[in-house]
């Protein structure tokens, strides 16, 4: 769509998206990574397209002509060893998956002292950031269906399909204890890491943010703040720090983008 400007938040199985055009129409979705050039043809055909991507590096590397063929423009975000106030504590910044460095680097403009970001995806990662904004380091653990995989791969008599639950009470089926123990341990992680940060200093704000944030979000008995759109946030960030020439639209244009996200 020309004129327009794409978000993508790309993973290996399913990528989001939000797409403002040119008269600031706002629109948002999530596709199946492998068909996203399909599904989103329409959207991307002229477009300037940012692009923050976890996916394995053959398919980013198809991704990446299929749509320098289509849009006007595309950038991808990088990892940075510092950017904006954030100062990357892995040796080689760009290791870091982008995802979590670009909603670290959202969080810092709306948290002014430490941080604990949780994204509850494919993956929980949770990451500690200090009020000076030096990256503290983080964990990455299983999110509940790589989990749920696991469980019924090595498990010959654990079968059925974990439900979605907001429940941590214990099962009383073994469907209900499977899902209820899953989050169960993705809350206890949760908690244990902020436990753990606490004893170290200055208690961190928590953040949530991916797919299974809301459903983390009902069980944790923590102060917490829910930002569906993080990574958009970090990614349009870097992208006006880094390339400011490609947008016509600045972080504060968004309304979703606001402090009462």
């Amino acid at each position: 769509m020309s004129g327009s400007t794409l978000l993508l938040d790309i993973g290996n199985s399913a990528t989001k998206w939000i797409c403002v055009d040119a008269a600031g129409g706002l629109c948002e979705g999530r596709v199946d990574t492998h068909a996203l050039v399909e599904q989103l043809r329409d959207h991307l055909a002229g477009a300037t397209v940012l692009v923050s991507s976890v996916a394995a590096l053959d398919t980013q590397e198809s991704l990446t002509i299929a749509l320098a063929a289509l849009c006007k423009d595309v950038w991808f975000a990088r990892s940075r060893a510092s950017l904006d106030g954030l100062v990357n504590s892995y040796k080689d910044a760009e290791r870091m998956g982008v995802d979590r460095w670009l909603a670290m680097l959202a969080a810092r403009r709306r948290v002014s002292g430490r941080a604990c970001v949780v994204d509850a995806g494919s993956a929980l990662t949770i990451d500690l950031v200090s009020a000076d904004g030096q990256h503290e380091g983080g964990y990455i653990i299983p999110g509940t269906a790589l989990m749920e995989r696991a469980l019924f791969a090595d498990t010959g008599r654990v079968r059925d399909s974990a439900p979605t639950t907001t429940s941590v009470a214990p099962g009383q089926s073994t469907a209900e204890a499977v899902s209820h123990g899953l989050l169960l341990a993705q809350a206890g992680s949760v908690r244990l890491a902020m436990s753990l940060a606490e004893a170290q200093g200055e208690r961190p704000q928590l953040l949530l943010c991916g797919g299974g944030s809301s459903q983390l979000m009902k069980v944790l008995d923590l102060a917490c703040e829910e930002v569906p759109r993080l990574v958009f946030e970090g990614l349009l960030r870097q992208a006006e720090l880094e390339a400011p020439q490609l947008l016509e639209y600045s972080l504060a244009s968004f309304a979703l983008f606001s402090k009462s996200d």
